[in-house]
């Protein structure tokens, strides 16, 4: 999913104005003349992302500081490849240098993660969804993230899709009065439900809703659902989703795997910036 450039600019500006603050008191020792060379380097293999928010990071730092990439978003980059080349203001490459790696290490990290979720299902029908289990402030840096990985978006957020849930259906009263709220409330709007069961599965059959999300449900509960359904709803699978079991789920016929593990679960990549002059 793109990202608006305006979502970047302000999460630029925030992690920005967190690290700066006043001033960078470390980079005022040198010269205000100096000009260097540097490059980024990846410690280890990874896909690659964030290149959008490395940018914005210089950008918003001195217009004088250009970068030359040698990689692109969705990339795969082996240890020790040279990612970009840099050259501007000494003082400049070092006061954006711990901020831009913070975002291209995590949303590569992101990214990584995802590939390898969208290999293990290879060869399935089964997509692999992220969830909004995501970094306060970069929900939509990560999903983009996620897409770059190979695996797709589920909802933005609360705003852009119906997803009701144990509580929502406890606060209703029944799945059946949940769907017919949701209806009343947000016509047009697809209409998805958690189920926690065989016999709830059932009872959102029943009340009409255009997709189930299967809550840790067992492979044999889960084969039962999607032989119960026979096509008739879209089914997603959830809930304790790793990467040593996500292929025997997508191998039970469901349309779609969810997993927060995408973007909660995530190991920054190990990436470095050298001056080279």
């Amino acid at each position: 999913m793109p990202v608006v450039p305006s979502s970047i600019e302000e999460t630029v500006h925030i992690a920005l104005r967190e690290d700066i603050g006043d001033g960078d008191l470390t980079a005022a020792l040198i010269p205000a003349d100096a000009v260097s060379l540097a490059s980024v380097i990846s410690r280890e293999a990874c896909v690659f992302c964030g290149m959008d928010w490395f940018e914005e990071v210089y950008r918003q730092i001195d217009d004088q500081v250009y970068i030359e990439w040698h990689i692109d978003d969705g990339d795969e980059a082996a240890a020790d490849d040279t990612l970009c080349s840099l050259s501007g203001p000494s003082r400049s490459l070092l006061t954006g240098e711990r901020t831009a790696l913070n975002f291209i290490q995590t949303l590569s990290g992101t990214a990584t993660l995802a590939s390898r979720y969208a290999r293990a299902v290879a060869g399935t029908e089964a997509v692999v969804l992220d969830t909004r289990k995501t970094i306060p402030g970069l929900r939509a840096a990560q999903k983009y993230a996620v897409a770059c990985g190979g695996c797709q978006n589920h909802r933005m957020g609360l705003f852009d899709a119906i997803l009701i849930k144990e509580n929502h259906i406890l606060a209703a009263g029944s799945i059946a009065s949940a769907v017919e709220q949701a209806r009343f409330h947000s016509p047009g709007y697809s209409v998805e439900i958690e189920v926690e069961s065989l016999s709830q599965l059932e009872q959102a059959l029943t009340a009409g809703a255009d997709r189930v999300l299967l809550d840790n449900f067992t492979l044999d509960e889960t084969r039962h659902a999607v032989e119960r359904c026979h096509g008739k709803i879209l089914l997603e699978a959830s809930g304790g989703i790793t990467l040593e079991n996500i292929r025997d789920y997508a191998s039970t016929g469901v349309d779609f795997i969810s997993t927060g593990a995408l973007t909660k679960d995530i190991i920054a990549i190990d990436l470095s910036m050298r001056f080279t002059m």
